[in-house]
């Protein structure tokens, strides 16, 4: 059955209101593009190849994820793993720091030290289809908002509902992050900065939507119903 509108509508708003948080954390590398340093259409045409390739990238990890989901969680602990989720977000926002402390694992850092390193020569190339490999790359950057979406991915259970969640994740940041690339040096460390402090209020909009969606309320597009196809079957008898 495919992905509800409701999902879609959700998966969007999530990544519309989280793209406060991309331009934060993601805006240097985007303003960094071999494009950015240009003007016109250059500018134009690098921004939108760059984050076609950041949103492959989700799209990818949500059929991905979404595979791992089917797998591994049945379709009756959809509603309770949302709202756990949510619940866990807001605990992290109202608790010192000191008690979600993880140390890093080595053997973890060593991918993305690589992927980082990749990243420093695809920038130092001038052809304007190192932009789209670079969003590509940028889409499996550490980021705690892309593993919230993912998380989402995998409460769906299904690869092609997953796919399609993070697709829609990423276009709705997709606004502000070609906005961004198209600013250019007009988003100075400053204005990131403020940006960067309004991911409190962020992940408190996130975790509401999580529990909320997780209620199952048939709100659209803010707690769509959670299509539970393993209904237990009552065969009357004859």
């Amino acid at each position: 059955m495919p992905i509800s509108t409701e999902l879609i509508g959700s998966a969007f708003v999530m990544g519309f209101a989280g793209s406060l948080h991309c331009v934060g954390m993601c805006g240097p590398l985007a303003l960094s593009l071999p494009a950015s340093q240009k003007s016109g259409l250059s500018r134009i045409s690098g921004g939108l190849i760059y984050n076609s390739g950041r949103i492959f990238s989700y799209a990818g990890m949500g059929l991905l994820f979404g595979s791992l989901g089917n797998l591994m969680i049945a379709a009756r602990w959809q509603s309770g793993l949302s709202i756990a989720l949510g619940t866990v977000i807001l605990l992290y926002l109202l608790f010192p720091k000191k008690y979600f402390h993880f140390s890093t694992v080595t053997i973890l850092s060593k991918p993305f030290g690589l992927l980082r390193q990749q990243l420093g020569r695809l920038f130092q190339s001038k052809k304007l289809s190192s932009s789209f490999y670079i969003g590509v790359l940028n889409g499996f950057l550490p980021c705690g908002l892309v593993y919230l979406a993912l998380t989402s991915s995998i409460i769906l259970s299904s690869p092609l509902d997953g796919g399609m969640f993070m697709l829609f994740f990423g276009l709705g940041t997709f606004p502000m992050m070609f906005a961004t690339v198209l600013m250019g040096n007009y988003l100075n460390q400053s204005i990131r900065q403020k940006i960067h402090k309004a991911v409190p209020a962020l992940l408190f909009f996130m975790a509401v939507l999580l529990i909320l969606r997780g209620m199952n309320l048939g709100i659209p597009f803010v707690s769509p119903e959670f299509d539970n196809a393993h209904h237990d079957v009552v065969i009357p008898c004859r």
